[in-house]
């Protein structure tokens, strides 16, 4: 009827969460002590960000390319980088990349040599570096060897490949051995980045001859790695006579 007014809905009453469950129901986080959570200015859990800028600091500087040695091999590699970007500061990983290969990890020198070359502040390096995982930023040994840990190879095995690598490395300074979230190669689970080359799948009873392999130089279970398999089956290829 015109003019008659809606019957408005009551308000909703909001109750504390324990008492809308159904009788018998508990939860372990009932009883769980609630972490106070330090605040800072303005709510922020980060002291500092909104401190302000020190002006009578000197700006950062790009290093000077007339003070900076950097290896011919290195400038080469990083300056083709930064001719396949529209911006060149999209270059920065892969020259990152290259400079760590060379020092070893992205050392203050690295960081330096890569920023004389890309005419950036090594600040902006540094914060590139830091973020990105198989990037080092601190000395890491020589020898990388990654285990994928994703779920693929963990319920394949790869928490306990992952201990006989640590087992099998740990008085070795020279080897880089750390677990990896996903290496993209669930075909051949359990496996392993072994400096790059993708290997598997590892039984851990072969971990101490691989480890050797490495130690030696020699290629990494030649005949399980990944760049190594044919790419079809062998069977699918026939000769003409053979398919008729």
């Amino acid at each position: 009827m015109i003019g008659r007014r809606k019957k408005r809905a009551p308000e909703a009453v909001l109750t504390p969460a324990a008492e809308r469950r159904p009788a018998g129901f508990e939860s372990h986080r009932d009883d769980v002590p609630q972490r106070e959570v330090a605040r800072f200015g303005h709510g922020s859990r980060v002291p500092g960000w909104d401190d302000a800028v020190d002006l009578e600091k000197d700006p950062a500087a790009i290093p000077d390319p007339a003070t900076t040695p950097v290896p011919a091999a290195l400038r080469a590699e990083i300056e083709a980088h930064m001719a396949k970007y529209p911006d060149f500061r999209s270059a920065a990983i892969p020259a990152l990349a290259a400079a760590q290969r060379v020092h070893g990890w992205c050392s203050p020198e690295a960081i330096w040599q890569a920023a004389c070359v890309m005419r950036l502040t090594p600040g902006y390096l540094i914060s590139v570096a830091s973020f990105y995982d198989m990037l080092e930023t601190r000395p890491v040994g020589r020898q990388a060897v990654y285990v994928c840990t994703n779920i693929s190879c963990s319920l394949c095995g790869a928490d306990e490949l992952l201990d006989r690598f640590k087992r099998e490395t740990a008085d070795d300074p020279d080897f880089n051995v750390r677990g990896f979230e996903c290496l993209g190669a669930c075909d051949i689970a359990p496996m392993a980045s072994v400096n790059g080359i993708y290997v598997g799948p590892i039984r851990t009873d072969e971990v101490p001859a691989l480890v050797e392999q490495i130690r030696e130089g020699l290629p990494p279970l030649p005949g399980k790695q990944l760049h190594l398999r044919k790419s079809t089956d062998p069977g699918a290829v026939r000769a003409p006579e053979e398919g008729r």
